[in-house]
């Protein structure tokens, strides 16, 4: 089979594989989607994330669809054929996070794209049957791949505790701040405003359906929502992992709000104004992956309140994972693909 690992950061090396043969409780997916994260770009530019680094060849890629080609003999609940999306963390199963349904939160848990898990820029992917979920036929493949970035918006809607005639704050337009968006809505929030600095983004995020879209570059973002909303939103997303965004959506909330961090920021350390949140009574809360979010993220496309595609801005061949990692950098891209066919 064809797998594109990378070697070191910048450099991709395609190469040939033995196909997988999966195990007793796996599925082998023949792949056919696989879209491009914020993190796998890290990867490639850097070579690293944190401390850790692709020491050996290390597949990226972790939001993939396929189709099911070979089950295993103790798998009843996938057929040859089936269309499928692959969830790509296989947590132990035992620790306590696992046994009270955090499995997001397990120490032990194998990540795809992650050193010592190879991830989907590969033909085949043989899996943990439990981890991968069938497709209804109202949704493509395309869609399917991308319930990844919508499980996390999903786990952080459910953070911020998102309920019928909220108001909501999203910091980003990239795909988790878009996702999110629609995920707010869908949970019953009445007013969506979407922050970002990019021109072309915060017109798609007005055409997606948000109430209000916010250039941070000229405006403050925690004035004009109090502007707009009074005291503050009821919850505020922050999907950008930038200072400056995390120091915003702290001050977002309105007493008794929310703030749900899910961006990483390059420093682990941010300034952080103690006496406002304790005055407000806000509540912050981190938000990790997620954990048991797939099926709603399949629901959510199917019944149309997710806009799964409308995120895409390109898709170019495994032969050309190079050029796609170079277009997914710039800052007016939200979403590219790569197409295994």
């Amino acid at each position: 089979m064809r797998a594109a690992p990378l070697v070191e950061a910048g450099t991709f090396e395609p190469e040939t594989r033995e196909r997988p043969t999966p195990g007793p409780s796996e599925v082998l997916v023949e792949v056919s989607d696989v879209g491009i994260c914020g993190s796998d770009v890290h990867w490639y530019e850097h070579g690293r994330m944190g401390d850790r680094a692709v020491e050996e060849p290390l597949v990226l890629g972790h939001e993939s669809a396929g189709t099911v080609v070979e089950v295993g003999a103790a798998v009843d609940d996938h057929a040859v054929g089936d269309a499928v999306t692959i969830e790509p963390g296989v947590p132990c199963g035992e620790c306590e996070h696992c046994r009270r349904g955090a499995y997001n939160l397990c120490p032990a848990v194998e990540f795809m794209a992650t050193p010592g898990t190879d991830g989907a820029f590969r033909e085949y992917v043989a899996w943990p049957a439990e981890y991968v979920y069938g497709l209804p036929a109202s949704v493509s493949a395309r869609e399917g791949a991308l319930c990844e970035p919508i499980s996390v918006g999903v786990h952080a809607v459910r953070r911020a505790g998102v309920g019928m005639g909220d108001s909501v704050l999203v910091m980003g337009a990239g795909p988790i701040g878009l996702l999110a968006a629609d995920v707010a809505r869908a949970a019953g929030a009445a007013d969506v405003a979407v922050v970002d600095v990019v021109d072309s983004k915060l017109d798609r995020a007005l055409n997606r359906g948000a109430d209000l879209a916010i250039d941070s570059r000229e405006t403050d973002v925690a004035a004009a929502v109090r502007d707009e909303f009074g005291a503050g939103v009821d919850a505020a997303i922050e999907a950008t992992g930038a200072p400056p965004a995390i120091e915003a959506v702290l001050d977002a909330p309105g007493p008794d709000g929310t703030a749900v961090l899910v961006g990483l920021a390059p420093d682990a350390e941010v300034p952080v104004d103690t006496f406002e949140l304790v005055r407000r009574q806000v509540d912050v809360r981190g938000s990790y992956r997620f954990a048991n979010t797939y099926p709603t993220a399949i629901s959510l496309i199917a019944s149309g309140d997710v806009d799964a595609a409308g995120i895409v801005d390109f898709e170019l061949s495994l032969d050309r994972i190079g050029d796609a990692f170079g277009r997914a950098a710039e800052p007016d891209v939200v979403k590219g693909m790569i197409s295994m066919g």
